[in-house]
């Protein structure tokens, strides 16, 4: 695949953005785009009074605790990290 990167533009809270991905990277960054607009449509329902930023860096927590939950309870990433440790404790010992 090509390194090459193309100029999309996504909207998110209501504003445009202009960012760079590469060319097969198009189709899931627009259906996250989408999940992560769709969650701040969600929050701005459930919590009034607050604004955009606060709905976007909601939605940016949430989503870095569910990556941390998730990669922390992967057993195949548990599995992989383990073995890491072990080959750092034979290199150290």
């Amino acid at each position: 695949m090509s390194d090459q990167l193309i100029s999309i533009n996504v909207w998110l809270a209501g504003r445009s953005y202009r960012i760079r991905i590469k060319p097969h990277e198009e189709e899931a960054v627009r259906k996250a785009v989408k999940v992560a607009d769709d969650k701040i449509i969600e929050m701005r329902t459930h919590y009034a009074g607050k604004d955009d930023q606060d709905f976007i860096a909601m939605c940016l927590l949430m989503y870095a605790a569910d990556s941390a939950i998730e990669s922390h309870h992967n057993p195949v990433a548990q599995s992989e990290i383990n073995n890491l440790i072990k080959k750092i404790d034979a290199a150290l010992y």
